[in-house]
C-alpha cells in the first residue's frame, strides 16, 4: 500500500466556500470517511469555529445548488444530499451522498481514473487549503494524475503534493477518537477555538474554566490527558 498527500490552495476570492476559512480562522473540517466510486461518493465531515464561522459554513456548505468539490468550476450540476448528523455551538458533522460523481472535476474523481479501485481518501480544510490524503493499492506513477489535475484548475487555486511514502499510521485519527472522551473532545475544541494553542496563548487555563463552566483543576486535567492520547497515538501506530 502507498498514500500520497495532495493539497490544493485557493487564493481569496476565488471560491466561497473555501473564502470562509480566511474569514473565519478558527474555522476548519475534516473527514473521517471518505470513500467514492466513478459514481457516488459519501462522507461524514466533522467541523469546529465558532458559532458565527458555523452559521456561515452550514449556510455555504449545505447549498445544494453549488458544488463543494469542483476544481474548475463553482458547481458541475450533479446531484448531492446533505445531512445535518450533529449540531452545537461550536461543531457540526455533516453527511454528503454525492452522485454522477464522473461528472465532476473533483480530485476522488481524478484518482479513481488514474490509481482504479480500492482507493480510501481523508480530506481536511483550514485557512485557504484543502488537504487530500490518499491510500492506495500498487505502486501507481503519479506524474500523469498530478499534470491532468493541475491542467484543470481555475484561475486562483494551485496544487501541491506533500509527500508520497509508503502507508503507515493511516488510522491515527479513528484511534485517537476512540480513545477521547465527549469531555476531552470539549476541552481540547474550546482550547482551540479560543487560541490557548497560539503562540502567544491568547486565553489561560483559567479563562477556559469560564468559558466552559467546570473548575479550573479539572480543565487543566481533561488538556494534559487528551494531549497524552493525541501524542502516543500519532507517535506510536500500536498503541
Amino acid at each position: 500500500m502507498r498514500e500520497f498527500e495532495f493539497v490544493v490552495r485557493f487564493s481569496e476570492g476565488t471560491d466561497e466556500l473555501m473564502d470562509l476559512f480566511y474569514e473565519y480562522p478558527s474555522l476548519r473540517s475534516r473527514s473521517s470517511v471518505c470513500s467514492s466510486t466513478e459514481d457516488v461518493m459519501w462522507r461524514v465531515d466533522h467541523v469546529v469555529g465558532t458559532p458565527e464561522a458555523l452559521s456561515a459554513f452550514e449556510e455555504v456548505f449545505l447549498d445544494e445548488t453549488r458544488c463543494n468539490e469542483c476544481l474548475d468550476a463553482p458547481d458541475c450540476h450533479t446531484h448531492r444530499d446533505y445531512h445535518v448528523l450533529d449540531r452545537s455551538d461550536h461543531s457540526m458533522t455533516v453527511y454528503t451522498y454525492r452522485e454522477e460523481v464522473s461528472n465532476c472535476h473533483s480530485i476522488p474523481r481524478y484518482v479513481l481514473e488514474h490509481v482504479g479501485p480500492g482507493v480510501i481518501f481523508e480530506s481536511s480544510r483550514r485557512e485557504g487549503a484543502y488537504r487530500w490524503r490518499i491510500l492506495y493499492p500498487g505502486d501507481h506513477p503519479l506524474g500523469e494524475l498530478y499534470e491532468t489535475i493541475e491542467a484543470q484548475l481555475r484561475d486562483g487555486l494551485q496544487l501541491d503534493v506533500e509527500h508520497l511514502t509508503n502507508a503507515g499510521n493511516w488510522d491515527a485519527e479513528a484511534r485517537i477518537a476512540a480513545d477521547l472522551s465527549a469531555a476531552h473532545w470539549e476541552a481540547l475544541e474550546t482550547a482551540v477555538e479560543h487560541g490557548y494553542y497560539e503562540r502567544p496563548r491568547t486565553v489561560t487555563v483559567e479563562d477556559l474554566s469560564g468559558v466552559l463552566d467546570v473548575p479550573r483543576s479539572t480543565v487543566q486535567y481533561r488538556l494534559r490527558t487528551a494531549e497524552d492520547i493525541v501524542m502516543s497515538k500519532l507517535g506510536d501506530p500500536e498503541a
